[in-house]
């Protein structure tokens, strides 16, 4: 019998007024720390306010010698023809995989932006479609047609053909039912945000999903929450400009984690809110020391969680510290049956 294994990658960090070479050395550096930490992989993010993050995780590959980008990709920046060339091409350059998460795009500026006039749930209808067609094309080693509602092949071929080690993982990010439709039809890894671990019921009701969150760890919870308090510090607008984008939030997690945060109690809980309610992330953290953390981690994993995206971690002693803590939880698990 073996432990529940967990997949961890971090994502890149916010560009937060960087030149370009400071942003550059900035994510090179993170990522050489997930690396270093034996963490999976890294994030690349995608939305009129980020770089390409086909761009950026080139530029990863580069760095290192192991880690595996997830690449967001949405529809409506990339024809899934297209983002199967990028995938080849940096496989063919590189001989390294990339993850890919799928995303349907949750702020109505942006969609509208980019002239994307699809309700939610036809949003994810074509996401699903767009799943379908890069598998096809990336796993046929012949010309290929496909026609549906939103795309069309006629004979389209790849070449050179992709290693089948060097298949991506596929990833669905979102809460919706939506989601949870093409999470089942493409056989993804759904991705969202957690809630408190006493809000789940039922057996595994996190298998076959991941989560996002921040890890703010030290030995003692003292030292932690103190850290937590620097980082995130009282920010009366940020909370009012929290209250004005969850008007226009498309995302059902975003809405869902609005109302969680609006009931959430101010004492100095390892899973906080505060950073996501202050407009500062969009994911819940975890705080405390070393084995409060974990005992939150193993709770999720006992759920059935099998991915976490870390949020926030930028320096080597953070990723120190949450590596800790997840072995840590690891160990306090049962063996898998």
């Amino acid at each position: 019998m073996t432990k529940p294994m967990v997949t961890v990658y971090t994502a890149c960090p916010p560009m937060d007024g960087h030149s370009p070479a400071a942003y550059r050395k900035l994510l090179i550096d993170v990522a050489r720390s997930t690396e270093a930490t034996g963490f999976t992989g890294i994030l690349t993010h995608t939305d009129n306010s980020t770089l390409d993050p086909w761009a950026a995780a080139q530029l990863i590959l580069e760095h290192t010698d192991r880690l595996v980008p997830l690449v967001a990709v949405n529809p409506i920046y990339m024809h899934p023809l297209s983002a199967a060339r990028m995938i080849n091409t940096l496989g063919y350059f590189c001989d390294r995989r990339v993850d890919l998460n799928l995303v349907s795009g949750g702020f109505a500026r942006h969609l509208r932006e980019a002239g994307c006039p699809l309700d939610h749930d036809r949003r994810y209808d074509r996401l699903a479609e767009y799943g379908k067609v890069l598998r096809l094309v990336l796993s046929a080693g012949r010309p290929v047609s496909h026609s549906g509602e939103y795309y069309r092949l006629d004979s389209a071929n790849l070449t050179p053909r992709l290693a089948p080690e060097l298949m991506p993982g596929f990833y669905v990010s979102g809460a919706s039912e939506a989601c949870r439709r093409v999470q089942q039809e493409l056989g993804a890894t759904r991705l969202s945000y957690p809630h408190e671990i006493g809000a789940y019921e039922g057996v595994a009701p996190l298998r076959g999903t991941g989560a996002g969150f921040g890890i703010i760890a030290r030995e003692t919870a003292e030292e932690a929450w103190a850290i937590a308090h620097e980082r995130f510090p009282l920010d009366e607008l940020g909370e009012e400009l929290h209250e004005y984008a969850s008007e226009s939030a498309e995302s059902h997690w975003h809405r869902r984690l609005s109302r969680d945060a609006g009931q959430a109690s101010p004492r100095e809980d390892p899973y906080w809110l505060y950073p996501f309610k202050s407009y500062k992330t969009f994911s819940p953290y975890l705080v405390g020391s070393h084995a409060e953390v974990a005992e939150v981690l193993s709770g999720y994993l006992a759920l059935g969680l099998s991915t976490v995206i870390l949020d926030g971690l930028l320096e080597q002693p953070d990723l120190r510290h949450a590596a800790i803590a997840f072995e840590l939880a690891r160990a306090d698990l049962p063996a898998d049956r």
